[in-house]
C-alpha cells in the first residue's frame, strides 16, 4: 500500500469524523437568519458534543450490554463506510476493494437495525413507539438506498463506487435519464434519513420524534457517541448524493486534489444546505403518516431508474 493511499485515507476519514458536526451547525444557523432569528452558532453541535462526553452516563436497570455497546459499533460502521466509499477523494483509498456500493449500503442498514435494537434493550415504552416509527418507515427506505445503489452498478457496469463516480461525471452519462430518476430518489432519500422533512423535530414533541426518540434513554458519553454517528450518516448518504449524483464534479486526485478536495466538499455541502433549506422552509408541516407516502413515491422512482436502466442496457 503507498503513502498516497494511505494519505488519501486518513484525510478523508479525519474530514468525515471531524466536520460532519459543523454541516448540521451550518444549517441550523442558516435556518435560524432565514427565520428572522440569532440561531445558535455554527459550532454549536462540537460544543453538544463535547459537553456531553464529560457527563455521567446513566444506564436503565433493565438494559442490556446492546445498549451500552451499540453507539460505539455504529460509530464504528459508519468510520469504515468513510473508508470505502468517495466522500472526499475521488480515488481508490485504503480498505476500497473490501466494500463496493451495495456492501456500503448494507453497512449503513446493519447500522440501523444496531441503533434499534440498542434503543429496544433500555426496556422504555417511549422508545418502542419511537422503534416501531423507524421500522414502519424502514422498509422502504432502505429499499430505495439499495434500489438506487443496483440502478447505478448496472448504469456502469461496475459496483465499485469510485469507478461509477468517474463514469458518471461524463455529461452524456450524467443527462442519461436513468441517473436522474436515481438522482432524484436519492435526494428524497437523503431528505428523510437526515431529518430535512418538515414533519420531525430533534425537540421533546412526542409527535414530531422519529430517530431522535431513538436516543430517548441515552445520556452522557453514549449519547454523546449516538448524535456523533448520526452527523456523520448525513454527512456520509449526503456526500455520496453530492459526488455520485447531484454534483460529481470539480474533485481532484493526487497530493494538488488532497488540499483542494476538502475546501471543494465544503462548497458542494453549502449548495445542498442552501438547497435543503429552501424545502424545509418552504412546505407546510407533513403528518406524520405521509412520510410513508413521500417514501413510496422515492421508492417508486428507484424502480423506475433500475427499469430504465435494464432498459437501456447500462453505459
Amino acid at each position: 500500500m503507498s503513502l498516497e493511499i494511505i494519505e488519501g485515507a486518513v484525510i478523508q476519514v479525519l474530514f468525515t469524523v471531524f466536520s460532519a458536526p459543523l454541516y448540521v451547525g451550518i444549517f441550523g444557523k442558516a435556518k435560524a437568519m432565514i427565520e428572522g432569528k440569532q440561531g445558535p452558532s455554527i459550532l454549536q453541535p462540537y460544543y453538544d458534543i463535547f459537553k456531553l462526553l464529560k457527563k455521567e452516563t446513566l444506564i436503565p436497570v433493565e438494559a442490556s450490554q446492546i445498549f451500552i455497546a451499540a453507539p460505539y459499533i455504529i460509530f464504528a460502521i459508519y468510520i469504515l463506510i468513510s473508508f470505502v466509499i468517495p466522500v472526499v477523494i475521488p480515488s481508490p483509498i485504503a480498505f476500497t476493494a473490501t466494500v463496493d456500493f451495495l456492501g456500503g449500503a448494507i453497512l449503513f442498514t446493519l447500522a440501523s437495525f444496531i441503533k434499534i435494537n440498542g434503543a429496544l434493550s433500555s426496556r422504555s415504552n417511549f422508545v418502542a413507539l419511537s422503534a416501531a416509527r423507524v421500522t414502519s418507515f424502514m422498509f422502504l427506505s432502505e429499499g430505495t438506498l439499495i434500489s438506487v445503489f443496483f440502478a447505478v452498478a448496472l448504469i456502469t457496469g461496475t459496483n465499485n463506487p469510485y469507478i461509477t463516480l468517474n463514469t458518471v461525471s461524463k455529461p452524456e452519462n450524467y443527462l442519461l435519464l436513468d441517473h436522474l430518476f436515481g438522482t432524484i430518489a436519492f435526494f428524497m432519500l437523503w431528505l428523510f434519513e437526515s431529518g430535512r422533512l418538515p414533519v420531525e423535530s430533534s425537540g421533546l414533541s412526542e409527535m414530531g420524534m422519529i430517530d431522535e426518540g431513538l436516543n430517548y434513554e441515552y445520556s452522557g458519553k453514549l449519547l454523546g457517541i449516538s448524535k456523533w454517528g448520526s452527523y456523520m450518516k448525513q454527512y456520509l448518504l449526503g456526500s455520496v448524493l453530492l459526488n455520485v449524483f447531484l454534483m460529481p464534479f470539480w474533485l481532484f486526485n493526487g497530493q494538488f486534489g488532497y488540499l483542494l478536495d476538502p475546501a471543494v466538499m465544503f462548497l458542494k455541502w453549502l449548495i445542498l444546505i442552501g438547497i435543503s433549506i429552501i424545502i424545509e422552509t418552504s412546505l407546510a408541516k407533513l403528518r406524520l403518516f405521509k412520510i410513508q407516502d413521500y417514501l413510496s413515491i422515492a421508492f417508486t422512482v428507484s424502480l423506475l431508474s433500475l427499469i430504465f436502466t435494464i432498459i437501456g442496457g447500462g453505459i
